[in-house]
């Protein structure tokens, strides 16, 4: 127990299906101890669900518990923030200015100035922070992402990203579809902010390439909807690769169909996020080669990340684990005054501000009837 981390959690409560994620991921590699929250909007319903959970410790807003935690000698050495976008900023902040380590969901911030103010924050704190971009961890993702750096696809050309969905394709009025739908508490873009920013991360987490500029033409299909529910990008990276990325809430019979394709000059490859334990590997005029999780022809970065023998699936919780994990080992290498170790690999604020910047410029290209614009670096 000594030697787990103390964590805290804002927002999560009874009924938020991405708090019980986050919970269960902090836990898979016993790394995290859950000792306080705020976990509700409003005190009654944060009181309730703290009791429900069994917290030692439960707040009726995030101000207080950051307030309190910050003075214990016992308090929190981190906060996950799985709110809505509109409150990632303020609870973020009020942590982060205590030098409490954050663990945050994306997208970072419901908008563009609040994404930057929270990088300055972030820095001036010294606390590291962790954003969920949960398919980073994912074995095949990390595979990929060493293939590509160690060139066995040569100089990259093309690159697909696609995350389409079905669940909002009519008008959806329970608790996870009208935040989400609702540009006061999503920020500006709809489909965007919440699958094309995941869609995006893996595209340059894969690549290691920054994108330069954009063309969006994005859409509200059902009547009365503030927000896009579907997008269409076209992406110019830095080096002259090329990408085409799609994201959909409104295509029936896809669920949560994320995928990317890569090419270069010696070869492509694939993965998909429902069959995530394999990965496509083809040379340039060679048959396809598929390389399985912990199989043969997986590396060491898959293989760090891995906890099961190969054919036994691992997925989406367990790729929240290794962010936690990751984080885990960070935090306590803080704590012990050393150096985060090389290999230990989670997406940053710099990453979320990169994911907010492609929302902002996804919806000023799409204004001006898909015009190029650049990500404002």
């Amino acid at each position: 127990m000594a030697d787990r981390i103390k964590l805290g959690m804002v927002g999560g409560g009874n009924d938020a299906f991405i708090g019980g994620v986050h919970r269960i991921a902090s836990r898979i590699d016993d790394r995290f101890e859950l000792v306080a929250g705020a976990l509700s909007s409003t005190p009654e319903k944060s009181q309730a669900s703290g009791a429900a959970l069994g917290l030692p410790r439960i707040y009726d807003d995030f101000k207080l518990m950051a307030q309190r935690e910050a003075r214990r000698k016992d308090g929190i050495d981190a906060v996950s923030i799985v709110t809505p976008n509109h409150v990632h900023f303020a609870a973020a902040r009020e942590f982060l200015k205590r030098g409490i380590h954050v663990i945050c969901d994306k997208p970072l911030t419901s908008t563009l100035m609040d994404a930057k103010k929270l990088v300055k924050a972030a820095e001036d704190s010294g606390a590291l922070f962790i954003l969920t971009h949960n398919y980073t961890g994912y074995p095949m993702v990390r595979q990929a992402r060493d293939m590509v750096a160690n060139g066995d696809i040569g100089v990259i050309r093309v690159v697909q990203v696609e995350y389409p969905q079905d669940w909002l394709t009519i008008e959806q009025d329970f608790k996870q579809a009208e935040w989400r739908t609702d540009p006061a508490r999503s920020g500006a873009g709809g489909s965007t902010g919440d699958i094309g920013t995941h869609a995006f991360n893996l595209a340059c987490f894969v690549t290691g390439l920054e994108v330069d500029s954009l063309a969006a033409d994005l859409t509200a299909f059902v009547p009365g909807r503030q927000v896009d529910d579907n997008g269409h990008v076209m992406l110019r990276f830095e080096g002259g690769a090329k990408g085409m990325l799609w994201c959909s809430q409104v295509a029936p019979g896809n669920e949560n169909a994320l995928r990317i394709r890569v090419y270069g000059d010696k070869g492509g490859l694939e993965w998909a996020q429902e069959d995530p334990n394999y990965l496509w590997h083809t040379p340039f005029g060679e048959p396809k080669r598929l390389i399985t999780r912990n199989g043969a022809g997986a590396g060491d970065g898959a293989a760090r990340v891995s906890r099961i023998p190969p054919g036994h699936p691992e997925g989406y919780l367990e790729g929240f684990a290794n962010i936690y994990t990751e984080a885990a080992t960070a935090i306590a290498a803080v704590k012990a005054g050393k150096a985060v170790p090389g290999d230990v690999i989670y997406p940053t604020i710099h990453d979320g501000l990169k994911g907010v910047q492609f929302v902002s410029a996804c919806v000023k290209s799409s204004s001006r009837n898909a015009a190029w614009v650049k990500l404002d670096h």
